[in-house]
């Protein structure tokens, strides 16, 4: 079995080789296809991870707040309805229910229903990670910050968000590379992400090695450039001599 690595140089309308490998006026290689289904990956990746950041440290900060017994009743009954419910039927319930059920998600298109579907699903488990840096804290932190007049606003914003950030840094980031990877489901709504492209590629090409090998280097590159990302910023942000106390601290 011999690999034709020129495949990736065909034009995709009459499968001739491209001198350059990228097409010009209106044709289009496989390469350029390629591209920009890494393109959606990467932009269905990082919006989804935005968001998940964003609501999972409001919900998982609100999961510490046990003198507000019914706030934290929300922010669990939020972790486990994402957590639990897998992400593809999710992202069907996103795509073909819900629509069905709120008029005003007709006209959103599937790529930002896909980043609400995989941003939510990931905010739940940031969530968590948030819940369990806060309480890993030396509950003597918290009592500091409102001993020095701090409302409980401040204490988190100034005190316990810091150092728990620093603690979950490891956990997410897990949590970013695999967004990358369950960016995958996006193609099961038609989202021309690396997915899509591999399954019709090596279709009208039969050249599923070649294209699948390809799209497989994108995927690592594409997580492996993220693990570097936030190993910069674990060392950037640590603070020498820091230890974690084992008793839990995010609770009155």
């Amino acid at each position: 079995m011999s690999w034709d690595w020129q495949v990736f140089c065909q034009d995709t309308m009459d499968r001739e080789v491209v001198q350059s490998c990228f097409g010009k006026g209106g044709d289009i290689t496989y390469l350029d296809w390629m591209l920009s289904a890494w393109g959606w990956t990467v932009s269905v990746s990082l919006l989804a991870l935005l968001l998940a950041l964003v609501l999972g440290s409001i919900i998982g900060t609100l999961r510490t707040l046990q003198d507000r017994p019914m706030v934290v009743r929300l922010g669990n009954a939020w972790v486990e309805l994402f957590r639990n419910i897998p992400l593809l039927v999710q992202i069907f319930l996103w795509y073909h229910v819900l629509p069905t059920l709120f008029p005003v998600l007709r006209g959103v298109p599937g790529f930002a229903l896909v980043v609400l579907a995989l941003g939510f699903f990931t905010s739940a488990r940031i969530a968590e990670q948030v819940r369990s840096g806060i309480q890993a804290l030396p509950r003597g932190q918290r009592y500091a910050g409102m001993a020095m007049g701090f409302t409980t606003f401040q204490t988190y914003r100034y005190v316990l968000l810091p150092m728990a950030f620093r603690i979950i840094i490891p956990p997410l980031t897990s949590e970013t590379m695999n967004i990358f990877k369950n960016s995958s489901v996006a193609f099961a709504v038609s989202v021309a992400e690396l997915t899509m492209f591999a399954m019709q590629a090596q279709e009208e090409t039969s050249r599923g090695i070649e294209v699948y090998l390809a799209v497989t280097t994108l995927y690592i590159l594409s997580a492996f450039a993220i693990n570097r990302i936030m190993a910069f910023i674990e060392k950037r942000a640590r603070i020498p001599g820091m230890v974690v106390s084992g008793v839990a601290g995010g609770g009155h």
